[in-house]
């Protein structure tokens, strides 16, 4: 009997499911895992690829419109199929009988509708057996053997990816535009002082714009004193070059795909790929404002945020191709030298241009006078007007790079022909006028217009200066007020290390300093803040006692201030065992350092060798950094010299004096420091400019002692000259120093480093050494380095 569970066979649908299963075989068999010898892709046919092991990278035919085909590799799993690399971005193929093969004789080439072949992959060798795409989305050729002996990683176009090695002879070029492959104007590389940079390279100018122009390598983070100009990042999103370029992708992490693309609009960016949408986000850019793109607007274009990015064309200018931004703008006149007609300016606030000066005047110049400059030279297209510290005028033979932000504290004045209008500004770019009002046109026989634009000027730069101060002194205390919340969410476990520690921090009594110092018998050394006694404690450790002067504050707020100092621990930093606080007695008690302070082991006949002089020099700076940016009160040292850096048995230094700036009286916590403290030679400008003091004071005097360590002699001296103090030997030895630098001199470093070394020095860190001295000793100090930075370079020139 049987079951009634028993169906007879379908015969129809299994003839259904063996159709399928052929059809869907015709299919697959066209994506390939490898292209043998003897095969090739088809352009006419888009299944026609190969895919790597786990499928995220595919390799095939591309096309974005049109009968234009790339060969190219691509992202599976994001929504748009990105592209990271193509063979042929400037000579696409056929969508009709154009292939890709790897032949016969191992040669794998691309082919037009003609047969001619338009691409290969340049190799010496002709035994290649097989191409491949690897998991990391390498296109490779391997030989029998299973080496490889090409890969498109060594030929990337605008991107990098995780693993892939980046060199001297590689660069990221970027698209023309979005949606296009062909080569563009913006390119990421090294450049041959073996820094990686950003580069406008356009029809009509060659800009570089990345890293900032305005600092020194070193302030901008980065050296060249390496040789080797290489740089990769890896899956979790950490990027490191060999310039000291490095960042990680704010998503930092395992399981995500990454691409470091030269986009087309000039911006190198780290992108990120969401795997459930497919879609990107950038998790790192090298510019956070695009405007600072050269080339962005083309010439005479002005790149202003609406809030986004957009090109504008200033009063009487149109653009020159609508479609395209990167073509400009051209002039509604037309330009003669000598000018034709009676001229006039026009003013755009907060905007400047970039390059192309013709003259540069700093100093008390009026814009009347910036005015007549421009008039005077027929060459000239417009002046630039600002202040930045100083007064800045700048007249202009072409106008590129048009930037406008709020954060300009100036503006452009274009030079017109009388005649012609000035209309608001044209947008290229987007529909809103982006500029909607016009200064004034000012003409030349116009004083009394002139007279109140100069007012006008005066003060959008007293109130953009008053904003920026105020700004720098909400940025210190809220760094403060930081450091403060970071010190009360302490773990408990490491607020208990922090009570172990301070079991040694006591109050001692007069009388028991007294007697440890022998009645203050043996004098260690003496300086602004006071004299320093040796002494015995009852337990038999040695310290240094520092009797302070009369300019500290009540015994109280002295105690708060102390109990504070105490706390800071750091292997660089000299320890603090306790203080004294009776009356009018202020002394505070240190660890004893047996080879006391570097002046007397550096300015002597007992001179430091090279590698303990470059030990003092890191370990410093690591002292520096700890106060200015992690120890839990922000203590800024205020007096960096050579005395203050004291030795131990080791010759390892440590700070000392640190804090006693906070112990002097101030206007209240993260107000100005009310009384210049300091020694002369070692003290940064803005003391004597009466400006915000910051850690940039400690920096510069750092550059100070560094520069002392390479010399070898006190170079913070003074004499006094025509009744007048004048600082003679360091400016003396910087001067000469930047002369033969800029002269590359072969022997300045022998001429420059201490004699007494006999040549016995490492020239790779004797270099750097210098270049952080200057760089610490700039003027403006914005432009120093942070202490942080310092320890960084210094770190890398260790190892050498």
């Amino acid at each position: 009997m049987r079951s009634h569970n028993h169906k007879p066979p379908h015969y129809s649908l299994l003839f259904f499911h063996l159709l399928s299963s052929l059809f869907l075989h015709s299919v697959t068999s066209k994506i390939h895992n490898v292209l043998k010898r003897g095969s090739s892709l088809s352009v006419e046919d888009g299944s026609d690829i190969i895919t790597s092991p786990d499928g995220s990278f595919a390799c095939g035919f591309r096309n974005e419109g049109g009968n234009a085909y790339w060969l190219a590799i691509w992202f599976t799993s994001s929504a748009d199929r990105t592209v990271v690399w193509t063979a042929n971005r400037d000579r696409p193929v056929n969508g009709k009988g154009s292939k890709l093969s790897l032949r016969k004789n191992g040669v794998m080439s691309l082919t037009d509708v003609d047969g001619k072949e338009v691409w290969y992959a340049n190799i010496t060798a002709n035994n290649a057996q097989r191409a491949e795409v690897l998991d990391t989305g390498n296109l490779v050729l391997k030989d029998p053997q299973g080496e490889i002996i090409w890969q498109s990683f060594d030929y990337p176009t605008d991107t990098l990816l995780p693993s892939q090695t980046f060199t001297k002879s590689n660069k990221l070029i970027a698209t023309r535009r979005k949606g296009s492959y062909y080569t563009g104007y913006y390119s990421f590389y090294f450049d041959n002082d073996n820094v990686m940079r950003l580069l406008y390279d356009g029809p009509e100018i060659s800009s570089i714009y990345w890293p900032n122009l305005a600092f020194t390598l070193f302030q901008n983070g980065r050296t060249s004193y390496n040789s080797s100009r290489i740089a990769s990042f890896d899956d979790i999103g950490r990027f490191l070059s060999s310039d000291l370029l490095q960042f990680n992708a704010s998503d930092m992490g395992i399981g995500i795909k990454r691409r470091l693309t030269m986009d087309y609009d000039g911006n190198l960016r780290l992108h990120s790929l969401n795997s459930s949408s497919g879609s990107w986000s950038v998790s790192w850019a090298a510019l956070s404002q695009n405007c600072n793109v050269h080339g962005l607007c083309g010439r005479n274009g002005i790149c202003t945020y609406s809030p986004e990015p957009k090109c504008a064309c200033p009063p009487g200018y149109e653009p020159s191709d609508p479609s395209d931004w990167n073509q400009g703008c051209k002039p509604t006149f037309k330009r003669t030298c000598p000018d034709s007609e009676q001229m006039k300016f026009v003013e755009i606030p907060n905007t400047d241009y970039f390059g192309f000066d013709l003259t540069q005047r700093n100093g008390p110049i009026s814009v009347n006078a910036c005015r007549d400059l421009c008039l005077q030279d027929c060459r000239c297209e417009a002046f630039s007007y600002r202040q930045i510290g100083t007064i800045l005028c700048f007249t202009k033979s072409a106008l590129f790079n048009g930037l406008q932000t709020q954060q300009f504290p100036g503006s452009i004045f274009l030079k017109l022909p009388s005649s012609v209008e000035a209309s608001p500004t044209t947008v290229l770019h987007g529909s809103d006028a982006l500029c909607e009002t016009i200064a004034p046109t000012v003409s030349i026989g116009s004083p009394t217009m002139y007279n109140t634009m100069t007012k006008k000027v005066r003060w959008v730069l007293l109130y953009s200066f008053a904003f920026t101060v105020g700004a720098i002194e909400s940025l210190i205390i809220a760094s403060g007020l930081w450091f403060l919340c970071r010190k009360r969410s302490v773990p408990a476990k490491v607020e208990d290390g922090y009570r172990v520690i301070l079991s040694h921090f006591r109050r001692f009594n007069y009388a028991e300093l007294k007697k440890a110092t022998d009645n203050f018998k043996e004098e260690l050394g003496r300086g602004g803040s006071g004299i320093v006694y040796k002494g015995v404690l009852r337990d038999g450790r040695a310290v240094a006692v520092k009797r302070l002067g009369d300019m500290y504050q009540g015994e109280q707020e002295f105690w708060a201030e102390v109990s504070t100092i105490g706390k800071i621990n750091h292997m660089n930093l000299v320890r603090m065992w306790g203080f004294c606080s009776e009356g009018r007695q202020r002394l505070l008690v240190y660890e004893y350092m047996e080879n006391l302070s570097l002046d007397k082991l550096l300015f002597t006949s007992n001179f430091l060798g090279w590698k303990e002089r470059f030990n003092v020099a890191l370990r410093t700076a690591r002292g520096l950094a700890y106060l200015h940016h992690e120890c839990l009160e922000w203590v800024i040292h205020c007096d960096v010299k050579p005395e203050n850096i004291l030795l131990d048995s080791a010759f390892e230094p440590k700070i000392t004096d640190f804090g006693l700036a906070k112990l002097s009286k101030r206007g209240g916590r993260g107000s100005n420091i009310s009384r210049i403290r300091g020694t002369k030679g070692y003290m940064a400008p803005e003391w004597a400019l009466n400006l915000t003091i910051t850690a940039k004071v400690d920096v510069y005097s750092y550059g100070v002692v560094i520069l002392e360590l390479v010399r070898g002699v006190r170079l913070a001296t003074w004499v006094v000259e025509d009744a007048e103090e004048q600082e003679v030997e360091l400016t003396r030895f910087v001067s000469i120093l930047k002369t033969k630098i800029q002269h590359r001199e072969e022997s300045w470093m022998e001429d420059i480093v201490d004699p007494r070394l006999k040549g016995q020095f490492n020239r790779f860190q004797a270099a750097a050494l210098v270049e952080i001295g200057l760089a610490c000793m700039e003027e403006d100090r914005s432009k120093r380095p942070t202490m942080d930075t310092v320890v960084q370079v210094l770190l890398e020139s260790e190892a050498e």
